[in-house]
């Protein structure tokens, strides 16, 4: 118990707690700067200012892009693929036969007859291949065993002398003769049963289409003997003539002056 008149009033120890809680708070702020310059001098020598705390996850966490931003744009690396290329080799002769009645007004057949009209202007029978029967239809289409030497020396050998025949007709200056249509007397086409005429298969055979062209401002036409079916194409197949008197000399079929006119046959 203390002495009431040694301190008058309790005067004395408010005033020395007052002073302690004084010098705390002066103590309190002083480390409290010091703190803070430690953390700035530390995020400064670091390389910046501290940024905002940011949570793992916080879709805010990631950084802000500004369109006036002066950082460079990343530069965009394209890499380009090369496709393959890739080679087709299988023609339609080495497909299996249809029965589909062919059509003579298709890009297909026009494409074809252009090339026809091209080998006859150029006397070149090659240039008119695609407008052939294919070998490989007919290998696939004879029971003979010599089919692909009948192909090349009989059929296309014969149609190769059409071809120069034909390119008679046009004068000297051939080139100047043009196409004007390939008229199809589809009326006639008929199909051949197979087991005719040595044929595995059975196929559609139209007699006397009838080339048309204009020279010197002049209509004038001659034939395609015989055409036939392939897997619903029509391919020529035989040019000047079914049967040829000779396979030393071309023929041209029934050339003349204006469209001309086609006739029925039978021919396989």
């Amino acid at each position: 118990m203390h002495d009431p008149g040694r301190f008058p009033d309790h005067r004395y120890p408010v005033t020395r707690r007052r002073r302690r809680l004084r010098r705390y708070q002066r103590l309190s702020i002083t480390v409290g700067v010091l703190a803070v310059a430690v953390v700035l001098l530390v995020a400064y020598g670091t390389g910046g200012a501290p940024g905002p705390h940011r949570l793992v996850g916080d879709p805010a966490a990631a950084p802000s892009t500004s369109a006036t931003s002066s950082t460079a744009a990343p530069r965009t690396t394209t890499t380009t693929t090369v496709p393959p290329t890739t080679t087709t080799t299988t023609g339609p002769g080495t497909l299996p036969q249809t029965t589909t009645l062919p059509s003579a007004t298709t890009p297909q057949f026009h494409a074809e007859m252009a090339d026809l009209w091209r080998a006859v202007v150029a006397d070149n029978a090659n240039d008119a291949a695609p407008a052939f029967f294919p070998l490989a239809a007919y290998v696939q289409l004879k029971t003979i065993p010599t089919s692909t030497q009948d192909w090349q020396h009989r059929l296309f050998g014969v149609f190769s002398l059409d071809v120069g025949a034909a390119h008679g007709l046009l004068g000297p200056t051939p080139s100047s003769a043009t196409l004007v249509s390939v008229n199809v007397p589809t009326q006639y086409a008929h199909w051949v049963t197979p087991g005719v005429c040595y044929n595995r298969f059975g196929y559609y055979e139209v007699p006397n289409a009838r080339v048309v062209y204009k020279e010197g401002g002049v209509v004038k036409s001659f034939g395609i003997a015989s055409m036939i079916s392939w897997r619903g194409q029509w391919y020529v197949v035989h040019f000047g003539a079914v049967l040829p008197t000779t396979r030393t000399q071309g023929v041209v079929d029934a050339p003349a002056t204006g469209p001309g006119t086609s006739a029925y046959s039978s021919t396989c």
